[in-house]
This record gives structure tokens, C-alpha cells and sequence, in this order.
């Protein structure tokens, strides 16, 4: 999953500029091609700025469709945009766990989940551990 998404970043892009001098985004006869990776570039550079955000909340701030936001990440890297979204909160849980303070149910909301219980699940399906163990073996092994 990372090696499309990280092929898709460093991905070179036009100047974003045609014959005209206008942007590409604008212009209607860019080719859609490039109009689409550079909404999903967008929503990857939304995803790693900001902690917490749903599929509604990109597509909304993308002015699409959460269904036209998904079919065009996955067209264009392979993989959901959900997982990206899951795997970047989880990513953040651990950093959180490993050096913070913070209780379990303050980091599952830290980084978007509304239930500790799902968050649990989710972190233990990612790490094949519970948060708590992470953050003992973690913590334990910085000291």
C-alpha cells in the first residue's frame, strides 16, 4: 500500500501551467488524467497535515462526492482512501503511545476514533498487540 501512494507523492508534475499560462486545475481541456492525480496529491498532502479526518471530510473540502473521492484514489494509487486514513491515525496512535502520557481512550480520540473499543480492535489488527502492551515495550525500551 505505501509504495503506491509514496510512487504517487513523488510523482514529477507539471508546472500545472498549458500553452495559455493558466492552471490546469482550471482548465477544462487539461487532460483528466493529471486534473485526478493532482486531487488525490491534495487529499495525501490533507492526510499527513492533519490528524483527524473522514472520507466525507476531503471529499467535502475537494468539493466531490465521497464516492467520486474514493473511485479516483483508488484509481490513481491502488488502494482505499480509508485505508490510508486508518493506517496514518494508527501510525499517530503509536508515536502518542510510545512518547506520551496520554490515557488509551484520550489517544483514540486524538487521532479520530470516537470509541475506544474500535480503536483497540483496529491498533491490535495493525500491531498484533493491544495499546497498552505497545506502549510497555515501547516505552520501556527508550528508557
Amino acid at each position: 500500500m505505501e509504495k503506491r501512494v509514496s510512487a504517487l507523492r513523488q510523482r514529477p508534475r507539471s508546472n500545472g501551467t498549458n500553452a495559455g499560462g493558466s492552471t490546469a486545475l482550471n482548465d477544462a481541456t487539461a487532460p483528466a488524467s493529471e486534473v485526478q492525480e493532482e486531487h488525490v496529491r491534495n487529499v495525501l498532502r490533507m492526510i499527513e497535515s492533519e490528524s483527524a479526518h473522514t472520507v466525507n471530510d476531503l471529499a467535502h473540502r475537494m468539493n466531490l462526492s465521497p464516492s467520486r473521492l474514493q473511485h479516483l484514489f483508488k484509481q490513481q494509487t491502488g488502494v482505499c482512501v480509508g485505508q490510508v486514513l486508518t493506517e496514518q491515525r494508527l501510525q499517530r496512535a503509536a508515536h502518542l503511545l510510545a512518547h506520551s502520557n496520554l490515557r488509551i481512550k484520550e489517544i483514540a480520540y486524538a487521532v479520530g476514533y470516537e470509541h475506544t473499543s474500535s480503536f483497540i480492535r483496529a491498533f491490535e489488527r495493525r500491531f498484533a498487540q493491544a495499546p497498552r502492551c505497545y506502549r510497555f515495550q515501547n516505552s520501556r525500551t527508550e528508557s
